[in-house]
């Protein structure tokens, strides 16, 4: 089984961005979207007009909460071969429950691709306004990174 990463979120967390879980080289680095390819840094960086990209991981992390944005997963642990969500078999999920004690001031989830996004529903009924975002990862390459910023603008709204 693979274990994903803990949360990046504290009190100030206003947008939380939820991917499905870490693909091989964010598992091998440590870190959330460490695949050269992935668009997530980027895209996050001309949201906030701030580049993260030329950042330490450490500090690319700061900056996000600085912006009240944080980080986690759908899934917590899972058996996978590569990176691919659909690989993903036995899959266990984050616990979720203490969200809104832990972050007060969340009003938005965002769903970081298709896989993330099968639980919005969840998080509607909790509340929090929800918005399925299209995949920063490589593999989904059927928009450009423009028409990916496109929709990625609605989380600043």
């Amino acid at each position: 089984m693979l274990t994903g990463f803990p949360p990046v979120i504290d009190h100030r967390t206003e947008i939380l961005i939820l991917g499905s879980f870490p693909g091989k080289a964010s598992l091998t680095a440590q870190q959330y979207y460490a695949h050269p390819r992935n668009q997530f840094w980027r895209l996050i960086s001309t949201l906030i007009n701030e580049d993260l990209v030329i950042l330490p991981y450490d500090d690319k992390l700061k900056r996000l909460q600085a912006h009240s944005i944080g980080l986690w997963d759908v899934i917590a642990a899972c058996a996978r071969e590569g990176s691919l969500d659909s690989a993903i078999r036995l899959a266990q999920h984050n616990d979720f429950a203490q969200l809104k004690q832990e972050c007060p001031n969340l009003r938005r989830v965002c769903f970081n691709g298709k896989t993330s996004g099968k639980q919005e529903a969840l998080f509607a009924q909790a509340g929090f306004e929800t918005f399925i975002l299209p995949s920063s990862s490589p593999a989904y390459a059927m928009m450009t990174f423009e028409q990916k910023l496109t929709v990625w603008r609605g989380i600043m709204q």
